[in-house]
């Protein structure tokens, strides 16, 4: 495996996208974490937070188990908070093709939100297929298959304190 981003490296970018979020929303806000990959990152980035926040989780998924994603995006998990009329903050792990997190705003804007706001821990910019832009973006990488910090291969690897790349002989042996 490849070391991309280091535990520090992580932290210090984490604390940095804190205080810009907290500019955007003195006031407070609901985060909703996407499960499962986000966790860590959203775990990490709200312990940052001086201002109020409220936490749920949405789980979406797209991947079924392979290296792509299959194009069919569907709610496994749904909110429990009401965000009508709420600042809300949208934490992913990674903007890879766009699809997923396109179909959540799409889907978030129907619930009436105050405000709608996306944070990605990674965007993979040459993958989006959509004109999907995250507001807050950790790292912008171009490529490569990624595990740590909550990202996942067959829910391997999301304990490791950094951000590494799978290289094909690795995901092949897996």
């Amino acid at each position: 495996m490849k070391s991309l981003f280091s535990e520090k490296e992580i932290k210090e970018r984490v604390k940095e996208i804190a205080q810009e979020i907290e500019q955007d929303f003195p006031q407070g806000m609901v985060v909703l974490g996407v499960l499962k990959g986000a966790f860590v990152f959203m775990a990490d980035l709200i312990r940052e937070f001086s201002v109020k926040v409220e936490i749920d989780f949405i789980r979406v998924c797209s991947y079924h188990s392979g290296l792509e994603s299959s194009g069919e995006i569907k709610i496994t998990k749904d909110l429990e908070i009401d965000v009508e009329c709420r600042d809300v903050l949208v934490v992913e792990d990674i903007l890879d093709s766009g699809l997923t997190l396109n179909f959540l705003h799409s889907w978030l804007i129907k619930k009436n939100p105050r405000s709608l706001k996306f944070c990605v821990l990674i965007d993979k910019k040459e993958r989006c297929q959509t004109s999907f832009t995250a507001d807050y973006i950790g790292f912008s990488i171009d490529d490569g298959f990624l595990v740590g910090y909550g990202l996942d291969y067959n829910e391997k690897y999301r304990n490791m304190r950094g951000i590494f790349a799978l290289d094909e002989r690795e995901k092949a042996a897996l």
